[in-house]
């Protein structure tokens, strides 16, 4: 099972996307601010980092640089999901840090956003669970 580290303040939107992927196969652990996931990753090990960029302590983009600086965390994918405008400016801002895609919440639905992150894993691990409707 693929374990996913959901990184984002608003509890709601993080039960939603909980609930999906874990119905779908994952294995999901949450983090609420920046230096909360910093801490979790070591211990969880997620194979895919779900980060939202605008959150308390420590923003998105701030965790993805500390994140891609080191090498043990390095290579996991992380999709920047978010409402931050989604400029081409913000999103070339975010996959220059390393991000592999830049999503932004209100357009894209959960089943999209889980279908986009089976896409990426399907590079990174072998057995990706399939979508469910």
């Amino acid at each position: 099972m693929a374990k996913i580290l959901l990184v984002d303040d608003d509890t709601l939107l993080v039960r939603m996307y909980q609930k999906k992927l874990q119905n779908d196969g994952f294995i999901v652990a949450i983090a609420d601010d920046g230096v909360t996931a910093l801490k979790k990753v070591p211990e969880f090990k997620p194979d895919l980092i779900v980060l939202d960029i605008m959150m308390p302590k420590m923003n998105g983009l701030q965790v993805l640089t500390k994140l891609k600086e080191q090498k043990t965390t390095e290579k996991i994918p992380v999709i920047l999901l978010t409402n931050v405008g989604s400029s081409d400016e913000d999103i070339e801002r975010g996959l220059d840090l390393g991000a592999v895609a830049y999503l932004t919440k209100a357009g894209n639905r959960p089943k999209t956003v889980v279908g986009k992150i089976k896409e990426i894993l399907s590079g990174y691990v072998r057995e990706v669970p399939q979508v469910k409707d």
